[in-house]
């Protein structure tokens, strides 16, 4: 059955590409567009009050396939996600992203001064064009400036997954979200592969079929803890850094501690312990 969080076919719409392969009751092209805006939502309707579902970064790209008044339809093509998305968050300039943020959060400055006015906070893992440097800063294209040791170059990790998740400690839980100003639990797994070069679906129970099973008395660092709705990344053999709706945050403890506070409040226990391999 297909998964209606990263499928474009619907009932009544679905992609040119996909007709005389899938029926619906009219086709569409797809348009190209790109985030130009620190982070925006991707939601469950065509609302700003809607639920948020996932959400993208500056310098995301979103296949558009329907616009109904201030909001578009269509799909992230970083991870799939099908939603809907404020159209005043697009933009038509897909000046290709060169860099990406490697810090959880970095200020963007109206001059290449540490004196400078911030103008926004961008998140890691978020795609940037630099079209000039100045110094110790460089400049964000629709942005303004940021300091260039916050930058990587597109195309390798720049940090173990375990590590980069540790950057994201006492960051606010916000559900469906996946940046620096707050995350839920697989947002932050997702930063955290992300920031090692990987590919990541979204959502838990996507994030749990990856890798190998691996035993419990056999944990390590970067190991995946995963329960019914929630999942989190082992520190070390003990200790399990998660982004939580008990916390409010991200936060470390021991993952037995984890085990039987859930326990405690849902009957709930994981249901897999994954290996990923970065060879």
């Amino acid at each position: 059955m297909t998964d209606p969080r990263i499928s474009l076919l619907r009932p009544d719409l679905a992609p040119f590409d996909c007709e005389g392969l899938a029926f619906a009751r009219g086709y569409g092209g797809l348009r190209r567009a790109r985030i130009m805006v620190v982070a925006t939502a991707i939601r469950a309707a065509a609302d700003d009050g809607a639920e948020q579902i996932n959400q993208l970064l500056f310098g995301e790209d979103f296949d558009v396939l329907r616009r109904e008044g201030e909001f578009v339809w269509g799909q992230s093509r970083r991870d799939g996600y099908v939603g809907w998305v404020a159209a005043r968050a697009l933009s038509s300039d897909l000046l290709e992203p060169s860099h990406r943020l490697r810090a959880p959060r970095a200020a963007v400055l109206s001059a290449p001064n540490i004196r400078a006015p911030a103008l926004a906070w961008i998140g890691m893992n978020a795609l940037v064009a630099i079209p000039d440097s100045h110094g110790a800063f460089s400049l964000v294209a629709g942005l303004g400036w940021i300091a260039s040791t916050q930058l990587a170059p597109i195309g390798a990790g720049f940090c173990e997954p375990a590590e980069a998740a540790s950057m994201f400690v006492s960051t606010p839980y916000v559900w469906g979200a996946r940046d620096g100003a707050g995350l839920d639990c697989s947002g932050l797994v997702q930063q955290a592969l992300f920031a090692a070069g990987r590919s990541c679906p979204r959502d838990a129970d996507q994030q749990a079929a990856l890798g190998a099973d691996v035993s419990p008395d056999n944990l390590r660092r970067g190991d995946l803890v995963a329960w019914r709705g929630h999942i989190g990344m082992m520190l070390d053999a003990e200790n399990l850094i998660h982004a939580n709706a008990h916390h409010m945050a991200v936060a470390i403890e021991p993952l037995v501690s984890a085990i039987e506070r859930v326990d405690c409040a849902t009957g709930d226990r994981p249901l897999t312990y994954r290996r990923l391999s970065f060879g």
